[in-house]
């Protein structure tokens, strides 16, 4: 069976090499380009499983890609690892908005954008069951990956959907920001993890759950949990 196919994106050659060798090394096939308008292109007639996006880009910025990507149906479930300078915080937030699965910060180790590139790959090999879950005014439709409060769908990303499934799950139980990592992104906990990805996630989830996402609460010192109702 051969092995998934993963775009990088990046206009600085030398990160670009040092990702493909890794990459190859582990089996995948690979392939890049250096600017917006190619990454489009090669996207849309390659179908990669996986799209390593730099933020920065000539032509068109990643922003813009991953805004196109997700507006169209044959690409809008490629799952995308956004990679950013520590200082665009704020584009990393409209990054997530827009769908990115994870981000991870220049300068980063390819040890750990390639666990992450696994997890992403596993999430999408594994098969949701047929079920329903309810609480209080919530209802999730596992099958077809719908959210509604009160009735109103409610539009999120995936991340932000595996958050609030996987709370749901537990039913109520307080669960780290390492448990969370695992759940829903697929890290292993040999990998170090330094960023604030569970957190920016919570904070997005909050925003577009309005008034009921008070249920969803952060435990000092211990993670956080979803206030359950039956």
């Amino acid at each position: 069976m051969a092995k998934e196919k993963i775009l990088i994106v990046d206009d600085e050659q030398d990160i670009v090499d040092a990702i493909a060798y890794q990459l190859k090394r582990e089996g995948f096939r690979v392939n890049s380009a250096g600017d917006g308008k190619r990454a489009l292109d090669l996207a849309q007639r390659e179908l990669p499983d996986a799209i390593v996006l730099d933020l920065m880009l000539p032509e068109l910025d990643g922003l813009a890609v991953c805004r196109i990507l997700r507006a169209h149906d044959n690409t809008k479930h490629i799952p995308i690892l956004m990679l950013t300078a520590k200082t665009q915080e704020a584009d990393r937030v409209v990054g997530l908005e827009l769908g990115a699965d994870d981000y991870i910060t220049k300068p980063f180790s390819v040890r750990e954008l390639i666990a992450r590139i696994k997890a992403v790959l596993r999430r999408t090999r594994s098969e949701t069951p047929e079920e329903v879950l309810k609480s209080g005014a919530f209802q999730i439709d596992l099958g077809k990956h719908e959210v509604t409060v009160k009735g109103k769908p409610v539009t999120l990303t995936a991340k932000e959907y595996g958050l609030l499934t996987t709370l749901l799950e537990v039913k109520g139980r307080v669960l780290s920001r390492e448990q969370l990592l695992e759940r829903v992104w697929g890290y292993d906990r040999s990998v170090e993890i330094e960023t604030r990805t569970v957190d920016l996630h919570i904070s997005q989830l909050r925003r577009k759950l309005g008034a009921e996402g008070k249920r969803l609460l952060t435990i000092k010192g211990a993670g956080y949990r979803f206030e359950v109702e039956e």
